[in-house]
């Protein structure tokens, strides 16, 4: 199939041969085509299968078809809401490029920059605008934007934006909108909450499931590493070492996390920059420019700063801290492994993310191969050993060498300590379900800061 197949307009057309498309993705095969009928759309993919394009384009071509007179007063007309300033721009971008030969104006409308300039674009009148339900809730409580003429809502990553905590402004920001409206939904999972806005705000839509999460791409090496957590940092400088790794992706959890990550790159010369929420929007930007043109050859990011990356050559992943949802894993390694291309990624597990770990390969449905030759191998275990003689409770090893973790205190009643590294782990740590009743859960209550 090819975009001509889609019944786009000539316009259309001529833009996205000037972006060397030549063949439409599954996701945009199965819904340019509902869009342009009018459908509301419900499409369950992760990013990087197309899904921009998917809902853009007939946006654009819907919107064209409404001839105005030129003295009229441009109104908006469609919202596109994403839970991340990176995503809303590179959204902007792509909507500037395939409406290049149409009389469409677009705007994007983030927090972290000026209002100022944003106010600017809004007087000159938007067609579309992309935006962050924060920045866009300020402008409405400050009467700048009027949603009473939107005719197509774009709610994308809406996963994300409740993971965010952005739902009630979501909902806010709709009953600011006609109720009889054009809903595109996207969302790569779909846990009861988003099920219930799926409910109330679509209309009979179309569903169109892309990649499923529980797979990842066939494409992408995986291998992990089993270290202690203070021994991670050593772990990614000797990974650096290899000039093969071109271009790196490093997942960290909280946002100190990215930053002491880059602050110990620097210290042996890798060059690298941090990109989440703390950041500047310009320093976000000047750190993502620097990425992409290979100025900077590591970039350190939180989850939900990394919404919006969208790189073709990049070569590996790293997880310096494994996530504690299974699917975001998916998400991040599907990071690389883009446009055709091979890709590689990495993931470093701690003690005490083993049960994300378990939670991750039972999503997927399969064990991550672990590369025994690590020269951090992991000192301590959770394997429990024999019972010991008249006593009702499991007895447990006392590690060999307590000062092989000197900022911790020996738990001799819990762990084992393996082997001595020769190079080569004996095995992995198991999630073993006998340990003693007063041992606190491993897996955090609170969700990872970002």
């Amino acid at each position: 199939m090819t975009f001509n197949d889609l019944k786009l307009i000539p316009e259309i057309l001529k833009a996205l041969s000037n972006e060397n498309y030549t063949a439409p993705t599954p996701i945009q095969e199965q819904s340019i085509p509902a869009v342009l009928e009018g459908r509301d759309l419900l499409g369950c993919a992760q990013t990087g299968t197309g899904k921009t394009a998917a809902f853009s384009l007939p946006i654009i071509q819907l919107l064209s078809a409404q001839k105005s007179k030129p003295s009229t007063i441009r109104r908006i007309r469609s919202l596109i809401l994403t839970p991340t300033r990176e995503l809303a721009l590179q959204i902007s971008d792509n909507i500037q490029a395939y409406s290049k030969f149409t009389d469409l104006r677009c705007t994007a409308i983030v927090g972290g920059v000026s209002q100022k300039v944003q106010e600017r674009a809004l007087n000159n009148g938007a067609d579309i605008i992309i935006a962050t339900p924060g920045r866009l809730i300020d402008l409405i409580n400050q009467k700048r934007i009027d949603l009473q003429y939107v005719q197509i809502l774009v709610l994308d990553e809406a996963d994300r934006m409740l993971d965010m905590g952005f739902i009630h402004d979501v909902k806010r920001i709709i009953t600011k909108m006609p109720a009889k409206r054009q809903t595109l939904f996207f969302s790569a999972t779909m846990p009861p909450e988003i099920t219930k806005m799926v409910k109330t705000l679509l209309n009979n839509p179309v569903k169109v499931e892309i990649t499923p999460v529980s797979s990842t791409v066939d494409r992408i090496t995986q291998s992990l590493y089993m270290v202690d957590k203070a021994n991670k940092q050593k772990q990614l400088n000797h990974l650096l070492q290899d000039k093969s790794i071109v271009s790196a992706l490093v997942f960290t959890r909280t946002k100190h996390g990215a930053d002491r990550v880059v602050r110990e790159l620097d210290k042996v010369k890798v060059p690298a920059q941090a990109i989440h929420g703390n950041k500047s929007q310009n320093a976000r930007q000047l750190a993502l420019s620097n990425f992409r043109s290979g100025v900077t050859r590591v970039l350190v990011a939180t989850d939900i700063a990394a919404r919006g990356i969208d790189i073709d050559e990049l070569s590996h992943v790293i997880n310096f801290n494994l996530p504690n949802i299974p699917e975001t894993y998916v998400h991040r390694i599907g990071r690389t492994g883009r446009a055709g291309l091979s890709g590689v990624a990495i993931s470093f597990c701690e003690h005490e993310e083993i049960p994300f770990l378990k939670d991750i390969e039972k999503l997927i449905g399969k064990s991550i191969p672990e590369v025994k030759d690590n020269p951090f191998p992991m000192l301590i275990t959770t394997e429990p050993v024999k019972k010991a003689s008249g006593s009702s409770k499991p007895a447990f090893s006392k590690p060999s060498n307590p000062k092989a973790n000197p900022t911790r205190k020996p738990k001799s009643e819990w762990f084992t300590k393996g082997s001595k590294s020769d190079g080569n782990s004996s095995s992995r740590p198991s999630n073993n379900s006998s340990r003693p009743n007063s041992r606190p859960s491993s897996r955090p209550t609170s969700k990872p800061s970002r």
